[in-house]
């Protein structure tokens, strides 16, 4: 439970509009991005962002917290939009065109989260990485659940592996950190209808 500290602002926010959690979160990435995980000191962090290393341990219990919720918010966004278009009424085809592209185009919305993510995996305690694996295979499960219900229905090429398609799919989806620019000539939102259009494609009869 958050405490009013001085009468004018609360532990959810100090200085400034923006929640403390959001705000510690924002620097991190920011931090992580410009010298790296490694060498971010929570003490860069907390000055950063204005708040003491008590307001920051009331909400995240190490530094390896920061860098698992820069990535699990992520997740979560993914997660939400791509049940409601695999839950929706249409044509398994429309449903899995919906689902590939919005899961690139919120990737490149939020391109430096996942890139900090995954130059930085491997340092997270053994208990996270699982954590966020379990998380991912739950969505590409999902994903391949769409493609089998297309290969069902004969819409879908019935002789390819849709855990291959995935892992296909999903490859390319974690490159785009290497050359996606948000500056550039094409947006996520063009990107990933183009990715979509190129699986469905790899998947007709």
């Amino acid at each position: 439970m958050a405490r009013v500290a001085s009468g004018r602002t609360t532990a959810a926010t100090a200085a400034g509009d923006e929640p403390v959690p959001q705000r510690l979160l924002s620097v991190a990435t920011r931090l992580f991005a410009e010298q790296g995980y490694e060498l971010t000191s929570v003490q860069q962090i907390v000055d950063a962002a204005g708040v003491t290393k008590g307001a920051m341990y009331h909400y995240f219990g190490s530094k390896d917290d920061l860098l698992y919720e820069i990535y699990a918010r992520v997740l979560r966004v993914q997660h939400a939009r791509m049940e409601s278009a695999a839950a929706a009424d249409a044509p398994v085809q429309e449903r899995l065109h919906a689902v590939a592209a919005d899961v690139v185009a919120t990737t490149a919305a939020n391109l430096d989260d996942t890139k900090i993510f995954f130059r930085s995996m491997h340092l997270l305690h053994p208990d996270k990485q699982a954590e966020v694996r379990a998380e991912r295979r739950r969505y590409h499960e999902r994903v391949c659940g769409l493609i089998e219900e297309g290969q069902r229905a004969g819409v879908f090429r019935a002789d390819k592996s849709p855990d291959l398609v995935v892992d296909f799919f999903f490859g390319a989806v974690h490159h785009l950190g290497t050359w996606f620019r948000q500056d550039g000539e094409l947006t996520g939102e063009d990107v990933g209808t183009q990715f979509a259009d190129l699986l469905l494609a790899s998947l007709r009869p």
